[in-house]
């Protein structure tokens, strides 16, 4: 009975694992595409992260889903090429 126990548990935490890391994914995946058209915002047809300005060519870029991925890019005026600075996961 025990081990019935021990293995249900251990399938649970694959899964929630599993769909985790696929959360992560998608939250990376929409963070990517909106770096990607942060020189052109208006490309976006429709947007799934949150874009700020943070002064001196920075932008933190959040993404809408869960769990919320943020980070700071820094965008060259003159060949507007997004350089990721740094990144976090965002907690509410």
């Amino acid at each position: 009975m025990q081990l019935e126990r021990l293995i249900s548990l251990e399938v649970i935490s694959a899964n929630t694992y599993a769909e985790a890391q696929k959360g992560f994914i998608a939250a990376e995946q929409s963070l990517l595409e909106c770096e990607r058209h942060l020189s052109n915002i208006t490309a976006l047809d429709s947007p799934t992260c949150h874009i700020q300005s943070a002064g001196k060519n920075l932008w933190l870029i959040s993404s809408k889903s869960k769990p919320s991925l943020e980070t700071l890019i820094f965008l060259d005026d003159k060949t507007h090429i997004a350089t990721r600075l740094n990144w976090r996961q965002k907690f509410e």
